[in-house]
């Protein structure tokens, strides 16, 4: 069996081979354990939105804590179909713990993990990982003040062009452990008729291992992210439609800045603006604003050898000449604008619409949001921003749900990346489309939905992310400058009891990529998996799963991987 062919095996199980990262939705693994907790009271609350432009969550009569601790051992199997025929097993054992937190002052949710693998057959080692997420939202004085923290732990599989995908199986060199984690307050009050909101986030983000990838000998290098540190602040007075004027003024301001510590590339962007709201009817305003914007993207250039050659650390890695002075990769500074709709008919709906110009060119952005009841909950996202993969992975963590449940890969045990609630859901999964250190302008859709129909849970997603990097001129980084890599995902997912001691699962998905520096050109996956579970006792759970996944290149040889697994899980 080849390099080549090895390396394409270990690509392939989780679910999305090159892409499993962009994948939002699967059906619920045979050994998930989603937590339930009480259904909160419908009184409802004037609490601030816990991400995006969802509803903020109901809150419960009191803080119940659901705290489900387990065991796990599993045989599993991974078996080349083409273009080899290698066969690996190993024996895992993993201790993890569920928890839920649903009240009147506290909420959130947080699932970890930790496994060991030991390998009997095969062309890989023995490892272990470390998986969770976690988000958690308590209100220091109700209604006025608040603070956040998430935290996120998981591997990441690494490809030549610098993209990512989360994995729990691959444990060969091209995969890494990734964490971050943020934490802020948010401010919600008034004085006289005037709406005060303010907040502050700051957020850290480690990948570990990966250095910087070569596609063929002789070639560019892809610097692939270290680590950084990021933090954002924003601050709001105004007044609604009918309070003083006819219309709604809001005044604001916000900064954020990403340092990176590879070359020590740095993002700042800052903005001040006015908002007019124009109401039409109950339902639906007219949205204006103008304001200033000033956007910078800097680095320094790569410590050179007497011949002029870029040196590499021990991590593999540039070394950073930190004599030079910093060059600017991107500077836009001046008037910006954007115009739109808002539409809510009710606190379980919303929806906005906005254009604009920003980033020297249109811009296009909104959301759409619908969940009426628990049974069904739909989130749409249009986005448009500059942000490196240390602010974007936060980001999403802070997009989640505080009542979301984790899904976890059948095949390793680490998580799918997103989580539903009856608040509705989010994903992280999108962040993960490129691990390469340079900053980048990203736009796109994402798209999730999740459906209970009685005991059954069906998920569908569905999106694009388009990005272009930066790279400053005459330094190492000049070869990304402009490029541009593409991904698109759809997937679906059905799973629930089958009877009052057994469940399933089942997942299936489709891919394409497209990396403009990636030698081995488009590459496209699709694949799926089937879970099942059984109690044997209370607290003794076996399960089993089967999955089958491909990724197509157009250069080299198509991979095609089963994998089977047979555990037992025990419940505390």
């Amino acid at each position: 069996m080849t390099t080549a062919a090895r390396s394409g095996m270990v690509i392939l199980r989780s679910g999305l081979a090159l892409g499993t990262a962009l994948l939002c939705l699967q059906a619920p693994a045979a050994h998930a354990q989603l937590m339930p907790y009480d259904k909160p009271d419908s009184a409802g609350s004037d609490a601030p939105s816990d991400g995006g432009d969802r509803p903020a969550p109901r809150r419960g009569s009191g803080v119940r804590t659901k705290i489900q601790p387990y065991i796990e051992v599993t045989q599993n199997l991974l078996a080349e179909l083409r273009p080899g025929d290698e066969v690996v097993t190993y024996t895992a054992v993993a201790a993890g713990a569920d928890v839920q937190l649903n009240g009147r002052r506290t909420q959130g949710a947080l699932s970890v993990r930790y496994e060991r693998r030991f390998v009997e057959k095969g062309n890989y080692r023995d490892g272990d990982t470390i998986s969770g997420l976690a988000r958690v939202g308590h209100d220091l004085i109700p209604r006025t003040l608040r603070i956040e923290a998430g935290a996120m732990a998981a591997r990441s599989r690494v490809d030549g062009g610098g993209g990512a995908s989360l994995s729990g199986t691959r444990f060969s060199d091209s995969v890494s452990q990734v964490y971050s984690l943020y934490a802020g307050p948010s401010l919600s009050t008034h004085v006289g008729d005037v709406a005060v909101n303010g907040g502050y986030t700051i957020g850290y983000t480690k990948v570990e291992n990966p250095k910087a990838v070569q596609l063929v000998p002789g070639g560019p290098r892809t610097d692939l992210f270290d680590h950084s540190l990021s933090q954002s602040a924003q601050l709001s007075a105004g007044v609604k439609p009918g309070d003083v004027l006819p219309v709604g003024i809001v005044a604001s301001g916000s900064y954020a800045q990403e340092d990176i510590s590879n070359l020590d590339q740095r993002f700042r962007e800052l903005r001040a603006g006015v908002q007019v709201t124009v109401p039409v009817s109950l339902d639906v305003a007219l949205v204006g604003d103008v304001g200033w914007n000033d956007v910078e993207v800097s680095s320094r250039d790569a410590l050179r050898d007497s011949a002029g050659r870029p040196v590499l650390g021990s991590d593999g890695r540039y070394k950073t000449d930190k004599s030079q002075p910093r060059r600017m990769a991107y500077d836009s500074s001046g008037l910006t604008w954007d115009v739109g709709v808002i539409w809510r008919p009710s606190r379980r709906t919303s929806l906005s619409a906005f254009v604009g110009r920003r980033y020297d060119s249109t811009t296009y952005y909104g959301s759409f949001s619908y969940n009426p009841n628990a049974r069904h909950s739909l989130s749409v996202s249009v986005f448009d921003g500059i942000s490196g993969f240390g602010s974007s992975l936060n980001n999403s963590i802070q997009a989640l749900p505080t009542d979301f449940e984790t899904v976890r890969d059948p095949f390793g045990g680490d998580i799918s990346g997103c989580g539903f609630g009856e608040s509705g859901g989010g994903c992280v999964n999108g962040a993960f489309g490129s691990l390469s250190s340079s900053v980048f302008r990203g736009r796109g859709i994402n798209a999730t939905y999740g459906l209970s129909l009685r005991r059954l849970r069906a998920t569908l997603g569905a999106g694009y992310t388009h990005r272009k990097f930066f790279g400053a001129p005459g330094t190492v980084l000049a070869g990304v400058n402009g490029r541009v890599s593409e991904n698109f995902y759809v997937s679906g997912g059905l799973g629930g009891p089958i009877d009052a001691q057994s469940g399933f699962g089942v997942n299936v998905y489709e891919a394409w990529f497209h990396n403009r520096a990636n030698r081995l050109g488009d590459t496209s996956a699709w694949g799926g998996s089937a879970s099942y579970y059984r109690k044997l006792t209370d607290r003794l759970v076996a399960t089993a799963a089967v999955g089958l996944d491909s990724v197509n290149y157009k250069v080299v040889d198509d991979q095609l991987i089963l994998t089977g697994q047979l555990g037992l899980r025990y419940n505390f």
